[in-house]
């Protein structure tokens, strides 16, 4: 049987391709194959374009033959660069009292926030772990996700954080519908139980358990909250230096409630600095004028009730933005990065091509990853299909528009309602 597979005619193909990594978008400047067919060499794109000319392709090489039966458009997987799904328990009483005017600042200094949850994971198996990440991950991919960051954070010891991460792996050993990868978050907060300061506590990760995660290639990504409740920009000079000798990316969360990440981010090379609400021009500035990623997290913005990342300002600054969802039990729960970066759009004014980019290649790029994000030749083959023959409404419908057919490394790993011929066999 052929190693090839085509599949169309789509509606409209959006390809992503061509557009820069940086800066502000016009939907004009938007590749839409109308009428469109795609060729996929096992798991890699091998072509895109006209349907009556991919399909000739197809016929010479004997491709597996995939036809769409119904107008449908098709865009590349959705990439959520920032997400911390592996957890257990739930924080409703935290939402109950930040909806109930309290702070998250007093929520988490009255013993809930992050400290609830690190109790909660702690007390989980590893068999549990992963099993909720596996929920989660299945949620995510049925909403059009194909590539999954995942942060650890919730452990905090040496001990806790290896069986997070080790949840992580394992569900990502068990998925082949959908990437995880993996961050660890060791320096979320300092935990509560932990006798000494926080350049000791970070001494402490550095010195135990990186040398485990580079031994079982646990991960290769290193972040860290800068902020009041959390680790100065001073705390984490260190941490950072080891971090990158055992050759890892660094990312931060930065500029949630004060403004000291960012300038962290760029001077350390970070790849991305993700939040950002609180973020002023000078900071705006300092990321146009860098290559790390700007990530917006709009569903800490509603989970919360505050301001967004200043999204508009940084793409006219000439920033990379991307948009992430920032899944988690206590200021994220939603979860639908479709919904949030339709939501983040309408109050930032961002265009279609602004928004798509941001869950696609430029969320690739926050994550250091080349080789997916958009539709053209050598990417690969991750792409989501919508029943309707206009992609503006996918966004249009915030959200609430699923993908009829989710592909991954060419492969269908979902689908609920779309019409075709022959299913992958």
């Amino acid at each position: 049987m052929s190693q090839y597979t085509y599949i169309g005619p789509f509606k409209q193909l959006v390809t992503m391709a061509g557009l820069p990594l940086k800066g502000a978008l016009k939907d004009e400047q938007l590749t839409i194959i109308e009428n469109a067919g795609i060729l996929i060499n096992g798991h890699i794109i091998e072509a895109v374009g006209k349907h009556h000319e991919i399909v000739k392709e197809a016929n010479i090489v004997q491709a597996n033959l995939i036809s769409i039966e119904e107008d449908v458009i098709a865009m590349p997987g959705f990439i959520d660069a920032h997400t911390h799904i592996c957890f257990a328990g739930t924080r409703a009483k935290d939402y109950a009292m930040r909806n109930a005017g309290i702070s998250y600042l007093e929520i988490a200094k009255q013993g809930g926030g992050i400290w609830d949850t690190v109790q909660k994971t702690r007390a989980a198996s590893l068999e549990d772990l992963t099993n909720n990440v596996l929920d989660h991950a299945e949620a995510h991919l049925k909403r059009g996700t194909t590539t999954l960051e995942v942060k650890s954070g919730y452990g905090l010891s040496v001990k806790e954080e290896l069986k997070m991460l080790e949840a992580i792996a394992a569900a990502n050993k068990e998925m082949d519908d959908i990437d995880l990868i993996s961050t660890c978050l060791a320096a979320h907060i300092k935990p509560k139980d932990f006798e000494g300061d926080a350049k000791a506590y970070l001494k402490m990760i550095t010195d135990e358990l990186f040398p485990v995660i580079k031994e079982k290639a646990l991960c290769k990504r290193v972040d860290a909250f800068i902020e009041a409740t959390a680790f100065t920009a001073h705390d984490v000079q260190e941490y950072f230096i080891k971090a990158k000798e055992h050759g890892w990316d660094i990312t931060i969360h930065a500029d949630q409630f004060s403004t000291a990440g960012t300038a962290l981010a760029v001077q350390v090379g970070a790849v991305s600095a993700d939040h950002l609400e609180a973020s002023t021009d000078k900071e705006i500035q300092l990321l146009a004028a860098s290559n790390t990623v700007a990530v917006a997290l709009p569903g800490a913005s509603i989970g919360l009730g505050c301001g967004y990342a200043p999204a508009r300002k940084l793409l006219d600054a000439g920033a990379c933005v991307a948009i992430a969802s920032d899944h988690n039990p206590g200021s994220a729960p939603m979860g639908n990065l479709l919904a949030q970066a339709a939501v983040l759009g309408t109050f930032e004014k961002l265009s279609n091509a602004e928004v798509l980019a941001g869950i696609t290649f430029r969320a690739a790029k926050a994550l250091n990853l080349a080789d997916r994000g958009a539709l053209e030749k050598g990417k690969i083959a991750d792409l989501i299909l919508f029943n309707t023959s206009n992609y503006q409404d996918v966004l249009y419908h915030q959200g609430m528009m699923y993908p009829s057919m989710v592909i991954k490394n060419g492969k269908a790993v979902h689908h609920q309602k779309i019409v075709i011929k022959n299913l992958f066999v």
